[in-house]
């Protein structure tokens, strides 16, 4: 005889999440995040209006020699305080940077500028690329190590500027830092 018998279902492994409040949550950054794009994009019709250019961003991702993931912007759009995104003049151009044994390698993405129009300086252990033509490029460089200004050079084709630096081997630097010519 068997008296009040429970039934009882075993626990799957979802039954752990709330999957209600998952999908809530999911669709909240949706409707924030299209509530941002159509304001962006209100911008840019007024902007564009006004004759300033489109909007430029992108992201790169990639993983130090430490593991640790590293994402990069580059484009026109700036982010400022409270998480706001407005656009700039200024295009931040995609720039990798790479450490040999006895140089630095620095290669940035220039389209649309004519060699004349490229600026770069080196100011301390910062590479500082300025270029403008139909479009305004600006990019601050950190360089992995002390470098020696006097032995920069540059060269630009297609639309990729790439500038070669020796390592110093003193540790006197430049104050009012040094003028590289593009070739």
């Amino acid at each position: 005889m068997v008296i009040g018998m429970a039934w009882r279902r075993k626990r799957g492994f979802f039954d752990i999440f709330d999957i209600d409040k998952l999908f809530r949550d999911i669709e909240e950054s949706f409707r924030v995040f299209e509530e941002e794009i159509e304001r962006l994009m209100k911008e840019a019709a007024q902007r564009e209006s006004m004759g300033v250019g489109p909007y430029f961003y992108g992201i790169r991702i990639t993983v130090g020699p430490d593991g640790v993931p590293r994402v990069e912007e580059f484009g026109n759009i700036r982010k400022i305080e409270g998480g706001r995104k407005v656009l700039s003049d200024e295009i931040e151009p995609l720039v990798d940077v790479m450490d040999a044994d006895d140089e630095i390698w620095v290669v940035a993405e220039l389209p649309g500028v004519d060699k004349d129009k490229i600026d770069i300086h080196i100011k301390g252990n910062k590479l500082i690329i300025k270029a403008s033509n139909s479009k305004k490029y600006y990019k601050e460089v950190e360089l992995p190590a002390e470098v020696d200004p006097g032995t920069a050079k540059a060269k630009y084709n297609n639309g990729v500027l790439e500038v070669t630096i020796k390592k110093k081997s003193s540790t006197k630097k430049k104050e009012n830092g040094v003028k590289i010519k593009v070739e």
